[in-house]
């Protein structure tokens, strides 16, 4: 049965608990990205992609890939809330520590389940079209969907992966820009400005959604139109807050990758209630 968008946002104020504390514990990590993340990926571990937590490497299965490593935090914690043996809930405060399987970044190495190690910027895109051209050479019917960073997406690679897509007719891979308009040094704009983004992958040639990325229902049906979508892949600008949740994180670009201090910890859980 699906889940309700009170369920899931049940499990999207855990899911932040958990990354502004395991980042505090670290004293290093992410929190702005990986707060703007939380909504899109509740929605597919929870409620969209034809996943088994139990059984992960069930061939059959939809694959996931945050080609945005650095927001490592909240895969971890939907992972974990899902229920995957090699993401141990009580260990997600070890993130970042010697020997820990809660790196600075996905790695494979450490959790098998995962789909890829990423953390270097502008791979992401590439691998999720090499796993969408496996499943049509294997006449499988499951998906890829990858998260990009808007910051990422200045990567050049990023580019020749999305002419490749749509050339290829990759219907089976869905591309989700994190559109939260900061990156590490600042805000996107000033940096290499990329409106008018979903213009971009139109021209490209992808059927490109915009949406609210904290939006369960927007976020649902765009999923779902994706999944309809034939002969081209699918592109979602999803329009987020960096740092969600957390009044003096959101828009913030010192919480790109600065972790919150002792008090402003206890301050962050105090809002996330």
């Amino acid at each position: 049965m699906p889940k309700t968008i009170e369920e899931l946002q049940s499990i999207a104020l855990r899911i932040r608990r958990e990354i502004v504390t395991m980042i505090g514990a670290a004293k290093s990590g992410h929190p702005g990205g990986s707060l703007s993340a939380v909504e899109i990926l509740v929605e597919l571990y929870f409620n969209h992609m034809h996943i088994d937590p139990q059984n992960p490497t069930d061939p059959d299965r939809d694959r996931f890939i945050l080609s945005k490593g650095h927001a490592a935090p909240v895969l971890y914690a939907v992972m974990a809330e899902a229920g995957y043996r090699d993401t141990p809930k009580n260990e997600l405060n070890t993130l970042r520590k010697l020997g820990s399987v809660y790196q600075g970044h996905p790695d494979k190495r450490f959790i098998p389940s995962l789909e890829a190690s990423t953390g270097s910027l502008g791979e992401g895109l590439s691998m999720a079209l090499g796993m969408g051209f496996a499943a049509r050479l294997d006449k499988r019917s499951w998906r890829t969907y990858v998260m990009l960073g808007d910051g990422e997406i200045q990567e050049g690679q990023i580019w020749e992966a999305a002419m490749a897509g749509p050339f290829h007719k990759l219907d089976n891979v869905v591309a989700i820009v994190d559109s939260n308009r900061i990156q590490l040094d600042g805000f996107v704009k000033d940096i290499m400005a990329e409106e008018p983004l979903a213009d971009k992958w139109r021209a490209f040639g992808w059927h490109t959604i915009e949406l609210d990325g904290h939006d369960f229902a927007a976020i649902r049906a765009a999923f779902e139109e994706a999944e309809r979508t034939k002969g081209k892949p699918t592109c979602l600008v999803a329009h987020t807050i960096k740092g969600k949740g957390v009044s003096f994180m959101e828009n913030n670009p010192k919480f790109h990758g600065t972790a919150p201090t002792p008090d402003e910890l206890k301050l962050a859980l105090q809002e996330l209630q």
